[in-house]
């Protein structure tokens, strides 16, 4: 078991390099991005259900597998259940894109980034780590907890916003504004960020910092496609708004 988690973590990072390079030269084709020759296809919303599942699923497996379950891993698998639960259960069919084609080979890759991530951070975490009580009172579970809960409520709040924008205007794309959405384009992978960067220092742990990289790298250069999109298709963007980062990139 031990060599299987290495391994993967070795994959998760390779595929964090792979990712990060491929994105800024070939967009993921879905929703704005979406175009012909990908192969099959499926609903958005059963493939968001479908390649988010794994993640929750194997991470609930190993904690209730786990010999102890103490205080500290019941704060970690609420927080990771609190995220992937919404994400595969709920998400999917409230987006206003539910019904668009959602290419099959892009939710068989993200299949196999969930099984890797979701079998190193519950093995990691929940046999691998001990986390004393006097873990809750470090200043990396309170650091690392504020900065998840931040970046989850940044990245809900925006998709919330972006599917009342859409429900406004069912037939085409509109310019985002208000809130978040002033500064970037891209409050949501702002936010997703973030949280998985909390999660990273709440867990002080290889696994958390795997996933929060490739996180960066998936996310990252998706919100510059997402800007540089915005700015070809409405000669009025607003000039001063940036991609991902408030007032920097």
């Amino acid at each position: 078991m031990d060599l299987l988690y290495n391994s993967s973590l070795k994959l998760i990072f390779s595929f964090a390099a792979i990712v990060f390079i491929l994105l800024f030269f070939i967009p993921a084709p879905y929703g704005k991005f979406l175009r012909r020759g990908w192969g099959p296809v499926l609903k958005s919303k059963w493939a968001w259900m479908i390649m988010e599942f794994p993640s929750p699923a194997l991470m609930a497996i190993f904690f209730f597998t786990s010999g102890q379950k103490n205080i500290q891993q019941i704060i970690f698998i609420s927080l990771w259940l609190l995220h992937y639960l919404l994400r595969t259960f709920i998400y999917p069919f409230r987006q206003s894109g539910s019904e668009k084609p959602y290419p099959l080979i892009i939710v068989s890759m993200a299949i196999i980034f969930n099984c890797l991530n979701g079998f190193v951070n519950g093995y990691g975490i929940f046999r691998l780590l001990n986390y004393e009580s006097s873990w809750l009172f470090s200043w990396q579970f309170i650091a690392g907890l504020s900065l998840f809960l931040t970046g989850f409520y940044i990245n809900k709040m925006s998709d919330e916003k972006l599917r009342a924008f859409r429900k406004n205007n069912p037939e085409e794309y509109v310019i985002p504004r208000g809130w978040l959405f002033n500064y970037i384009s891209s409050p949501h992978y702002f936010g997703e960020i973030i949280e998985w960067g909390g999660w990273a220092l709440m867990t002080w742990s290889l696994p958390g910092f795997a996933f929060f990289i490739f996180s960066f790298a998936n996310l990252f250069p998706r919100g510059v496609a997402s800007h540089r999109w915005y700015k070809e298709n409405f000669p009025g963007y607003p000039a001063e708004r940036k991609a991902v980062i408030p007032f920097i990139v």
